[in-house]
């Protein structure tokens, strides 16, 4: 079976601009762009390469910058998406922010302070695992703020972005759509591995106990923010393989889309003589 391409990878996984969306129909299993796992795997390693040395070129011009948001349930994959999509890039050029619970110095100021302050530099690839959009989901799931401030978070997310992309950040925003049952799962294999057990977080659990409310204000998050400069994907995450995969072709279209060239260093090899 072909690689899909970027175009047929981007059709599929797009939540629509202005129009309804509905979560529930997003199957977290679906294998209709990699049916085959060693497919999926072939494509992943081929976009790893190209991802890296289009990441140099977007290093060595320093004009503009990318910025891929991850965003999911916990155990989704943020950061198992990280280290496939970008197994074969150099450190150079890269950035990860964590966002966790906001400090007291950050709740001193408005909740797009920290996020801003993290975007990458121009010439530099900045990785969010989770983000800004955590101010409408696991804020407005556990009343953290008021309805009404939450409701106009929505417009000030889209303008904040808006500003981004007018000012040369490429947004690549991944929805990470794990299944209830496939997360379950996942959190038992955090108490049984030893390898994973540091990974476990009691307060998962509460989370989980919240599944349909987390849906919920997902579904609304994806439907009012995915806008023609930041569109949301909705990636199936029960395979660890194909998310990667299909992350990986998202990714890398956006690079191939800002037609990177090694930028003229002004002299020419003729010259200088080295002796």
């Amino acid at each position: 079976m072909p690689i899909p391409s970027i175009s047929q990878v981007r059709r599929t996984l797009i939540v629509p601009h202005g129009k309804p969306f509905d979560l529930a129909a997003r199957d977290t299993g679906d294998r209709s762009l990699f049916e085959d796992k060693e497919n999926a795997k072939t494509s992943l390693k081929k976009d790893a390469a190209v991802i890296n040395e289009l990441k140099d070129r977007l290093y060595a011009g320093k004009k503009r910058s990318v910025l891929v948001v991850l965003q999911g349930m916990d155990t989704a994959g943020k950061s198992g998406t990280i280290k496939g999509v970008f197994a074969d890039t150099t450190p150079l050029g890269m950035e990860v922010k964590a966002f966790k619970a906001p400090s007291t110095n950050e709740l001193a100021r408005d909740y797009l302070w920290r996020v801003h302050d993290a975007v990458p530099r121009k010439g530099h690839i900045g990785i969010f695992d989770r983000s800004h959009y955590e101010d409408v989901l696991v804020v407005k799931v556990r009343g953290f703020a008021p309805p009404e401030a939450i409701a106009e978070r929505y417009a000030q997310i889209n303008a904040f972005e808006k500003h981004l992309t007018e000012n040369g950040v490429v947004i690549v925003k991944c929805m990470l759509n794990v299944g209830y049952a496939e997360q379950g799962i996942r959190l038992q294999e955090r108490l049984i591995e030893p390898h994973k057990r540091w990974k476990f977080n009691p307060a998962d659990l509460e989370d989980r106990a919240l599944w349909s409310d987390f849906m919920a204000a997902y579904e609304t998050a994806l439907s009012r923010c995915s806008t023609r400069h930041a569109p949301w994907y909705v990636i199936p995450s029960d395979s660890r393989s194909r998310r990667n995969a299909m992350i990986a072709r998202l990714v890398r279209g956006a690079l191939e889309d800002m037609d990177l060239e090694w930028p003229d260093p002004g002299h020419d090899a003729g010259d200088f003589t080295i002796v």
